[in-house]
């Protein structure tokens, strides 16, 4: 009589799972048999050995395998300390949007609801906070490259930025709260409209008409120089860098820096600001000649009389430029 014992066994070898089959037949030593067997017949081993197929090894495997290679591609500037830190990005793109909603509606039930001339204030910081998500917004849009943390401009103006800004809510409150009123030159410039009857500024009024006017200018400038626009001026010829007269270039040969300029003076008259007023005009204006006379150097150096042509037959926009 045969007898067969059947042994399976699994292992573990270099991470892959093998399962193994063994059948050993064994005969007993007899002279004679009632079953057919032979007699003193050798007892037979067999021995099948597979691997098998572990989907969640494999996929860790692979997946080991895809990160490493992922890794090495992997853009360092994008990591928490890099210049492209998608998590200071993703931060002050919350930040901002989160200002802009809160102040926006703030200012809205101030002048409406509460009536007070202070709704001013957090009118003037949500349009700072609109002015600076998209300063990266249209970078990240049409100029993606240069998407960086400091496209925003929260820190790259400098402290005199920031000082201005103070300055202009400081000058609002305490205007506002120790002097309530208009002035006799707001006195001047305030009529009635004929819907409500209603007194309304017409410094009010212009400076809505600035600020909404510099900014629209501006974001279009950007989108229209795409890859051709840059927040810093450039020293050397980049390839791809082309000399754009076409859209708001066709009439304004720095776009953007007009935008700039009134929107600033915009926020001043809409805060009734009279002493930062006359400062972010002087300031600004000295900024900007600057900046255009020392940025048309390069230009004309890049496109030679093209650019000569080119600005002979554009405007700046901006008084005395």
């Amino acid at each position: 009589m045969a007898v067969t014992v059947i042994v399976i066994a699994y292992e573990n070898r270099q991470e892959r799972h093998w399962l193994s089959l063994s059948f050993i037949t064994m005969y007993p030593n007899a002279s004679a048999t009632t079953s057919g067997a032979e007699p003193n017949k050798a007892s037979h081993f067999t021995h099948i050995s597979r691997p098998i197929h572990d989907p969640t090894n494999s996929s860790t495997s692979s997946s080991s395998s895809d990160a490493s290679t992922d890794a090495s591609d992997v853009d360092i500037s994008i990591y928490p300390d890099g210049k492209m830190s998608l998590a200071g990005i993703s931060l002050r793109a919350m930040l901002l949007g989160t200002s802009l909603g809160l102040l926006a509606s703030l200012s809205l039930f101030l002048s409406t609801v509460y009536q007070t001339p202070l709704w001013r204030v957090p009118f003037f910081v949500a349009s700072l906070s609109l002015f600076h998500f998209l300063e990266f917004y249209v970078t990240a849009q049409y100029n993606t490259r240069y998407a960086t943390v400091s496209a925003f401009l929260l820190s790259s103006n400098g402290w005199a930025y920031n000082i201005a800004h103070g300055s202009a809510i400081v000058e609002c409150l305490v205007s506002h709260i120790f002097w309530p009123g208009q002035t006799a030159v707001g006195r001047l410039v305030t009529v009635t409209e004929p819907f409500f009857g209603s007194s309304v500024s017409l410094l009010l009024v212009a400076g809505f008409v600035f600020l909404l006017i510099g900014q629209v200018i501006r974001t279009l400038a950007m989108a229209q120089a795409a890859s051709n626009f840059n927040h810093h001026v450039q020293s050397q010829h980049q390839e791809g860098h082309i000399l754009v007269n076409t859209g708001l270039y066709r009439y304004l040969r720095h776009p953007s820096y007009f935008g700039f300029f009134w929107w600033g003076l915009g926020t001043q008259l809409v805060l009734g600001n009279i002493v930062c007023f006359v400062g972010y005009s002087l300031v600004l204006w000295r900024f900007f000649s600057s900046r255009i006379k020392r940025e048309e150097t390069y230009l004309i150096s890049f496109f030679g009389d093209e650019y000569v042509q080119y600005r002979k037959a554009t405007a700046v926009g901006i008084p005395g430029i």
